[in-house]
């Protein structure tokens, strides 16, 4: 890069990028209905970024002031070795400004990685946990077993991962009547929960606009049971936080549509095939994987393009809960939770 070449990501409205989520995979061991298709056609592997180009991209964002990497997918635990590739990306903390590696997981593995995963140096886990009930728990994931995932939960917990969250999309008539059964769990095992609007994003089966549930009513019932305080602590991601006395754990919430949060943006994602998203809610991106297979090891090519992509990084997001189409047609499970 040139000598004035600038050294952090800066957007066009003054927003630093310090946070970035990566998607390792589009695969999944479940089918959650907000999420998938219950017959989903995935990437051909070969479009697939590859582990040792997802490791040489998270030091570019490091090395540009990235602080946060949260890896995803689908369920990035579905990944061959991918327990090599967090032993890589936790040694940056050593050697770059990087402060937190996370992940997001529906759980199903962590029995399996938990204890690699804590040796790595991994922060953070959010786990996907919608119902508290087997037999809905099946319904809305079409192939998950929750005895599995509260399994996974116990072995990370066990092996010193004790930063857990849950997280919960809250549809009308799937599941909001377990709002409050979902927050005691979360405080009895010592666990954050962030409550989530379901997202716009690929075709679904059922109607999303009737399924909405917006976080003021989760918000709501919650307040029938638990006296909530409004935290001023922030994690770097979206979610708006709440106490509740006698316990040190929190109740956040992720609200898209209710409560914009697209002012404080200070995160991208690059989807598992190497496409740089400038906005979740937009199609704004980068190919990646062309710049890395076209240019293999070129750091300051590779920094330069991500400093440049932060030009077309969007104000905010089009979200719309009634549109009669998905805004966006990638599935979530493409995106990166």
């Amino acid at each position: 890069m040139p000598d004035n070449a600038p050294t952090q990501l800066i957007d066009s409205f003054g927003r630093r990028v310090t946070y970035v989520r990566m998607s390792i995979t589009d695969r999944c061991d479940f089918r959650c209905v907000y999420c998938m298709d219950e017959e989903m056609i995935f990437m051909p592997r070969e479009k697939l970024l590859t582990l040792e180009e997802i490791a040489f991209l998270m030091q570019a964002f490091c090395e540009l002031g990235v602080e946060q990497i949260r890896i995803t997918g689908g369920e990035p635990l579905v990944r061959k070795n991918v327990d090599g590739l967090m032993q890589q990306l936790g040694a940056l903390k050593q050697t770059t400004g990087l402060k937190q590696l996370t992940l997001t997981t529906n759980g199903s593995r962590l029995s399996r990685y938990s204890q690699t995963f804590y040796d790595a140096g991994l922060d953070r886990i959010n786990i996907s946990l919608d119902s508290l009930k087997p037999e809905r728990f099946k319904q809305l994931t079409r192939t998950g077993k929750l005895d599995t995932v509260l399994a996974g939960i116990k072995a990370a917990q066990q092996a010193g991962l004790t930063k857990l969250k849950i997280n919960a999309v809250i549809m009308t008539g799937r599941n909001e009547d377990e709002i409050i059964d979902l927050a005691q769990f979360s405080l009895e095992h010592k666990m954050d929960i962030s409550y989530i609007e379901e997202m716009p994003l690929g075709h679904v089966t059922h109607d999303r606009q009737e399924s909405y549930c917006s976080s003021d009513t989760v918000r709501d019932t919650l307040k029938t049971a638990f006296n909530l305080t409004e935290s001023t602590v922030t994690t770097g991601g979206p979610s708006r936080y709440f106490h509740i006395a006698g316990y040190d754990n929190r109740i956040g919430f992720i609200s898209p549509h209710s409560h914009n949060f697209c002012a404080s943006c200070n995160r991208v994602r690059v989807t598992a095939e190497g496409r740089l998203l400038l906005c979740l809610g937009q199609e704004h991106s980068v190919d990646l994987r062309h710049i890395m297979r076209a240019h293999p090891n070129d750091m300051p090519r590779l920094k330069q393009t991500l400093i440049k992509a932060m030009a077309i990084k969007p104000e905010s997001h089009d979200f719309k809960i009634d549109a009669p189409q998905p805004i966006i047609f990638r599935h979530m499970s493409v995106t990166g939770g």
